[in-house]
């Protein structure tokens, strides 16, 4: 591939529905010579962009450290175990931070990325998060050159990787994980199309898995980023399990067809099924909605299964980004 004409510095955010497959994509993005992608999901960018006024003294060695350490409380095991280029402490990361001019919660969110991707001799970042799919207006107040690659899948087969952590997404029928799909996949495909041209690519998820070169080649002419050399000797280095783990397993699509009962595809796609044909997927079924007390139904035996396995102790709340007051911040150093 011809290098880009002028370097390409702006992030680089993988959005999409929950279970869509993302870290496959995260994986191949990471290969590239020049991005560094982490791997886990951050979660904590949209939450600060909310709360950025609560943090007016990120410019003093006690504001700094406040925010860092409320950063690390908030999500420590993205922070410690998914940035490889960079260990996250809230000392030193401090001491340079304001070493290097950074005065607003933007530019320390910026600066723990570059710091780890020039830790990986990488000049460029990414974050792979789904859920930031809702949320790209957010993203580009921060980063206004961001990219953002929306990695579609088919719903019906999301529907099943929902299913499989129901506690974790508190799906726990075909027609919640249906209009689940559908929120994710139209609102980020409307927000990205609105974008100017160059900002947004949609990929989805079985065409990776089909022809895996082609669309590393398509990424890398979105990002104008070189695709990463093939070296066999790298490659043979590589450990048994991370082999696994960056394989693409071209089989891993189209279980709803042998999973799902006929009943089930009938309610998927009477709430989700013009998206599912927008998005290419072929329709099983007539695509007309269910009649109101059943759809009534199934919006209560939702909520209901939501109460019950939350009293369980099952049902798992999603990360909780609390600010806290800064005279309980971590310590009273100058």
């Amino acid at each position: 591939m011809t290098p880009p004409t002028a370097p390409q510095t702006g992030p680089v955010f993988i959005v999409g529905a929950p279970r869509s497959g993302t870290t496959m994509l995260q994986f191949i993005l990471d290969d590239l010579p020049g991005l560094s992608m982490p791997t886990g999901e951050s979660h904590f960018i949209v939450p600060l962009h909310r709360n950025q006024a609560a943090y007016p003294d990120v410019a003093t060695p006690a504001g700094m450290r406040r925010l860092l350490q409320t950063l690390h409380d908030f999500n420590a095991e993205f922070l410690d175990t998914d940035l490889h280029g960079v260990k996250f402490d809230v000392e030193a990361l401090a001491a340079a931070f304001l070493a290097e001019g950074r005065a607003s919660v933007r530019d320390v969110v910026a600066g723990i990325f570059e710091h780890n991707a020039r830790g990986q001799g990488k000049s460029r970042w990414g974050d792979k998060t789904p859920y930031y799919a809702l949320h790209l207006d957010t993203l580009l107040e921060w980063w206004p050159d961001a990219r953002f690659i929306h990695l579609v899948r088919d719903g019906r087969d999301v529907a099943l990787s929902l299913f499989g952590r129901a506690h974790d997404f508190s799906a726990y029928n075909i027609y919640y994980a249906a209009q689940y799909w559908q929120k994710y996949v139209d609102v980020c495909r409307a927000k990205g199309r609105a974008l100017p041209p160059g900002q947004y690519l949609e990929l989805r998820y079985e065409d990776v898995l089909d022809d895996k070169d082609a669309a590393i080649r398509t990424v890398c002419a979105f990002l104008g980023e070189q695709a990463p050399a093939v070296d066999a000797r790298a490659q043979a280095m590589q450990s048994d399990a991370l082999r696994q783990l960056k394989t693409v397993k071209q089989d891993n699509q189209g279980k709803w067809r042998r999973a799902l009962s006929h009943w089930q595809v009938r309610v998927f796609e009477s709430e989700a099924g013009p998206t599912l044909a927008d998005c290419g997927y072929p329709l099983e079924t007539a695509p007309r909605r269910l009649p109101l007390p059943l759809r009534a139904f199934y919006r209560l035996h939702n909520a209901l299964s939501i109460r019950l396995h939350r009293w369980r102790g099952r049902n798992r709340s999603k990360l909780n980004f609390v600010v806290p007051p800064a005279s309980t911040s971590a310590s009273p150093k100058p």
